[in-house]
């Protein structure tokens, strides 16, 4: 069977890729060895580094010629390893990206004092950017998404979370890094504020619809694809859309379901669980929002010009929601 070619959105970027690559092993050094250590173990995992290839993208659509976003591209990788970290000690996970996490392996002290690492790491590089309203954007981004954490663990085993309650999550937990990512590439590309605005929501809604898709995927998925577990967010508690649908709109067997996995947090009920949120519609309803959000996405990109890498960002936003086939 023939390899998959990389999709056509990360390949019109990697020669850029590449010098991120490089930008990122070079700032990752430390003198302290298990910084080191632990830090290109995550760093290496691999993943689709969708953030970091957004900052590109989205400079190279608006017709930046420089090498700033590099670097700003190496910042925003930096911030969503180190929220991934802590998410997993959070979460106390074991696995992510078909790999063990770093606390599985070194611990939860190690994992959290890294993270911390490259928080503080990324912001150095930021400063010597020396430009402030990039510090002021990444620094608002980094004080959201620590709220939306506390947000979403406050939600843990709460089977009473609203669905507006739950996209605030989103907005906060997910939505804003990959906003961010967009936001602090136009200001390194210097365009006008109707384009600025237009790219910042166009990272808002595809962070947005990103995550709808994973809340599908943690029923719907493939664990060896997915490089987690299946039914994780249900183990943890977490009252994501397709459960919060069927609470809302389930019939009442169905409701009861869905009730006792969010507030056990019990896996071993997954296949109930994946019973009543497909008999029920909660699937289709959270995969039709997510392409609403991908269709606002495609949108906002009307302000740029025609290129190849304004395509690649059409392509980004289908990716979306394609991926769950």
């Amino acid at each position: 069977m023939p390899d998959r070619k990389p999709p056509v959105f990360q390949t019109v970027v990697h020669e850029d890729f590449q010098l991120v690559n490089q930008c990122i092993l070079e700032q990752l050094h430390s003198n302290v060895a298990l910084v080191n250590k632990i830090g290109q173990y995550i760093i290496s995992s691999g993943g689709k580094r969708l953030r970091p290839l957004l900052v590109l993208l989205t400079a190279r659509a608006c017709g930046y010629q420089a090498y700033q976003h590099i670097s700003m591209a190496a910042i925003i990788e930096f911030l969503h390893t180190a929220t991934l970290l802590h998410d997993d000690v959070v979460d106390q996970s074991n696995l992510r990206r078909g790999r063990g996490t770093a606390n599985a392996i070194w611990g939860n002290a190690p994992s959290v004092l890294v993270g911390d690492f490259l928080y503080s790491r990324a912001f150095q590089m930021m400063v010597s950017m020396g430009k402030i309203p990039l510090l002021n954007i990444l620094a608002d981004a980094t004080n959201v998404i620590a709220e939306g954490e506390v947000m979403q663990l406050m939600n843990i085993h709460d089977a009473n979370v609203t669905e507006a309650n739950y996209m605030d999550v989103i907005r906060c937990k997910t939505a804003m890094l990959f906003e961010a990512s967009t936001h602090t590439a136009a200001i390194v590309s210097g365009v006008d504020s109707v384009t600025e605005q237009a790219l910042k929501h166009y990272g808002n809604f595809l962070g947005t619809a990103f995550q709808l898709v994973d809340d599908v995927l943690d029923y719907n998925g493939n664990s060896d694809t997915m490089g987690k577990n299946l039914g994780d967010d249900l183990a943890e508690g977490k009252p994501t859309l397709p459960l919060i649908y069927t609470m809302a709109h389930g019939l009442p067997e169905q409701q009861a379901i869905i009730k006792q996995a969010i507030q056990q947090g019990d896996r071993n009920s997954i296949d109930s669980v994946i019973a009543s949120v497909r008999d029920c519609g909660a699937l289709n309803y959270t995969m039709d929002k997510a392409r609403g959000f991908v269709e606002q996405a495609i949108n906002c990109l009307s302000v740029l010009p025609e290129s190849k890498y304004r395509d690649a960002m059409i392509d980004l936003a289908s990716f979306a929601v394609e991926r769950v086939i």
